[in-house]
């Protein structure tokens, strides 16, 4: 099962719409993992277009109409493993701890708001994946996305795809 993990789209305020790569990946994917700030409706109607099934929640940055569509923690076992999606996570100092005792029936935690891509793995075993923003790399040298396989119960070939740097507006 092939997975693509996204977050922090921020359509249309940081992009008018997401990467051609990103939106490749959405079409290959079996599953879509978006953890919030998507900003526009517009483009939640998009991904659930194109996307064979969507995983997804709300961001700090997402107003009423998207918050009537979408939960603020999600949560989906697939292929034996148990994930849970959630925008923000609170400071990074600690985070592993913090995540472990919020999601302790889940074997990875997908979430975003930081726009820095992350991959650790908590005591206890839950892994945490930020996969960055694809559209506002703020500090960071590129614009990420992370796909990923699910393997029986198991997440292999995780992979941050580092996104070309926009040349126009």
């Amino acid at each position: 099962m092939q997975l693509v993990i996204t977050a922090d789209t921020h359509v249309p305020h940081r992009a008018r719409d997401l990467p051609d790569p990103l939106w490749a990946a959405v079409d290959a994917a079996d599953v879509v993992l978006h953890a919030g700030d998507w900003v526009d409706v517009a483009l939640l109607d998009a991904v659930e277009a194109r996307a064979r099934r969507l995983v997804a929640v709300y961001g700090n940055n997402d107003g009423p109409p998207l918050r009537a569509r979408l939960p603020e923690v999600a949560r989906v076992e697939l292929a034996g493993l148990r994930i849970a999606v959630v925008h923000e996570t609170g400071p990074r100092t600690g985070r592993e701890a913090r995540c472990a005792a919020r999601f302790p029936d889940c074997d990875l935690l997908v979430f975003g708001h930081s726009h820095i891509p992350w991959d650790t793995v908590a005591p206890g075993g839950l892994r945490l994946l930020n996969p960055g923003s694809p559209t506002d790399r703020r500090a960071q040298p590129y614009a990420t996305y992370l796909t990923a396989r699910v393997l029986a119960g198991r997440l292999d070939r995780v992979v941050l795809h580092r996104l070309p740097r926009r040349t126009g507006p």
